[in-house]
Parts: structure tokens; sequence; C-alpha cells
């Protein structure tokens, strides 16, 4: 057993996990990193959590999935679903548990609990700051976490560390894997902002690629409140002529859809060929059969989220979805972060991305 790395995975990352820790044995060459750990409930509903072994004086890494909801205890005669709340009472309990003898403490949260509550409106509870303060003053060093729905959460701790990871690697890998005509230049592809929220990531990902941008602004209705946010009315399309054109399409994550649906319908309008979607996170709360009727109308080509965050198996089975999987990436953040090593290259990828559409292009593989 290494004496200094300790991975720690609760039950909503634990399928994960077991892979990152073959992977990072592989890379080291010593036995398994993870340490077993339990989060019970009382019959009340009351939990606590259990460490099985010593973390004194080791560099423990906490990986959890806020968002993963197929896990259910039983309260009251019943089972309920674990909620985000609930995984987030239970990182805390491991924390607490861990009695402040760990030498530091990373958190592994892939998608950043409460990260949509990002800004306060007027009388808002402002949820993913509070969370960020909790964990500092909890003892912890580190949060790494994906493509944060505002990396700005980050002012909240200005002191700790705080790796907001990009996926775009993987995403440009996928596509480059899956397709063999892809033609990444600014007369064939373009890259689409389904909202001003996506701008950045789609910012980042057009001056990589080298290709130009196009937007969509979300017109509300700001005179009513729907399910906690005004409605949207339409989606207004901001750039040129894109006829002809493949189009990428990238966002943070995939919930009900409805928004990204109505982008790709307006996309293949405007005469795109194809349509390809970049999410990180696919939670698909309203399940798939709007999108299983888009795919038949052909608003999309393939959808690519990754395995990041609890997978549906429905999802899988799906014609038009790509799994990226971010195991490696994952492993390579905490050997890295473990070793003391620089995080930039790992959260900004353009020189890898750079090179692979050059080898791509030269080689058509």
């Amino acid at each position: 057993m290494n004496e200094k790395l300790g991975i720690i995975a609760l039950e909503s990352f634990a399928e994960s996990a077991k892979r990152i820790d073959q992977i990072l044995c592989e890379w080291r060459g010593e036995s398994g990193f993870l340490i077993e750990c339990s989060c019970p409930r009382f019959s009340s509903g009351e939990g606590k959590a259990i460490i099985n072994e010593s973390v004194r004086d080791r560099d423990i890494f906490i990986l959890v999935d806020v968002t993963n909801s197929s896990i259910k205890y039983k309260f009251d005669g019943e089972y309920n679903r674990m909620s985000p709340d609930d995984h987030y009472q239970d990182l805390k309990r491991v924390i607490c548990a861990c009695n402040g003898k760990a030498a530091s403490i990373t958190v592994v949260m892939p998608f950043l609990y409460e990260s949509r509550q990002h800004r306060k409106i007027l009388r808002e509870s402002l949820d993913c700051a509070m969370m960020l303060r909790e964990l500092e003053a909890m003892g912890v060093h580190n949060l790494v976490t994906f493509d944060a729905h505002d990396p700005r959460m980050q002012n909240v701790v200005p002191l700790n560390g705080f790796e907001n990871i990009s996926p775009s690697l993987q995403f440009t890998q996928a596509l480059l894997t899956e397709y063999e005509d892809i033609k990444i230049d600014p007369k064939n592809m373009i890259i689409i902002a389904p909202d001003e929220g996506a701008t950045e990531r789609a910012v980042f990902l057009s001056s990589v690629y080298g290709i130009n941008l196009g937007m969509f602004y979300k017109r509300r209705d700001y005179s009513s409140i729907v399910d906690g946010s005004n409605p949207i009315v339409a989606h207004d399309f901001c750039g040129g002529n894109i006829e002809g054109m493949d189009a990428i399409v990238i966002d943070d994550m995939i919930v009900s859809g409805n928004s990204m649906l109505d982008v790709c319908a307006q996309l293949k309008e405007r005469g795109v060929k194809r349509v390809f979607v970049f999410a990180t996170f696919g939670l698909f709360s309203k399940g798939f059969s709007e999108f299983d009727k888009a795919y038949e109308k052909g608003w999309f080509e393939k959808i690519f989220t990754t395995n990041l965050i609890h997978q549906k198996k429905e999802m899988l089975e799906k014609e038009y979805y790509y799994s990226v999987n971010m195991n490696r990436y994952v492993a390579l953040a905490i050997d890295t972060i473990s070793k003391g090593e620089s995080m930039h290259e790992l959260s900004r990828p353009q020189l890898k991305i750079r090179e692979m559409i050059e080898k791509y292009n030269k080689s058509g593989i």
C-alpha cells in the first residue's frame, strides 16, 4: 500500500474510482490506493461516515458525483433517491471522518455542487459559494472540477486550489475517431454557443480549432417565472451564413434538452450539414423521447457527453450517443496534484488539441 497517496470514493463514484485506481497502479507500479469507506444510515434517515483505515499524513483525494440519483437509502420504511444535497452531506461526513489527520485533502467533484445557482438576484441563496466556503473551513486544500458552469466561483476561495478542467481534448479526440471526413477549417465547420452562458467555452474551442463562432441569444419572458426561472421565448442567432457547414454545439450540460434541441433545429433550418453536440454532463432529466424524435428528423448527428457523472443505461444504448471516457484524465489530475506539479496544461489543453488536429489533417486519421 502506498504510504502517501490515498483515494476515498463515495458510493456515487465507486465504479469509475476502481478503474482510476487501476490506472494509477499501472503508472506508479504500486498496489491499490483506494481506501474503503461507507456512509450508513440510521432508521431515522440520519447518516454517518466510516473510514476503514488510517489517513494520517496522507494526501487524500475524495471522489464524489453529486448528480448520481441511482443510489437509494431507506427512510421510514421507504426508499429515497439520493439528491445532490444528500451526496454533499456524505462528502462532508467523510471529510469529518478524516479528523484533520490527513496531510492534505483534495475533493474531486466533476459536477460542481449547486453550480447552476452561481449568482444572486434579489433575495436568493448563493449555494455554490457557501459550499466552497464550507469546504475551506473544513480543511479542504484543493477542489478539482470539470467545466464549471461559472468558473468565477473560484473567487470565493482565492487562497485555495481550484482546478477547473476542460474536457475539450477528449471531445476532439472522440469526434476525430468517430468520423473520418471531418474538415476543421473556417469554410467547413463552425462552433456554436447555444446561449450567452456558453460563450467562453465556445470561444476557447473556436480559437483552438481556428474556425469561426456563432451564438444564440435566449430571449426570455421576464414577466413570468416557470420552474424557478423565466421561460425562453425564442433563440435568436448571431452569426453569418452557415449553409453547408458542420456545426459543433458546445455547452456544459444537457438537462431537459429543450433549448439544445431548439438550437439544433434552427441550425438545420439554416442549412447546416451536420450538427454535433458536445456537453460535459448528460443529465437528461426528462428522458430521451424528444431526443429520439429530433434524431429521426435529422436535427443532430451525434451527442457526446462524458462519463464524469452517472450515465443512465438507456442513454448508453442510444445510436446517437457517444460516451467520452475521462477516467485516465481524472487519474492524471490526481497523479499531477499529488506530485506537486502544474495543472495548467491539463486544465487548458490547447497545445495538445492543436497537435491532434494538425496530425489528423495531415494523415486523415
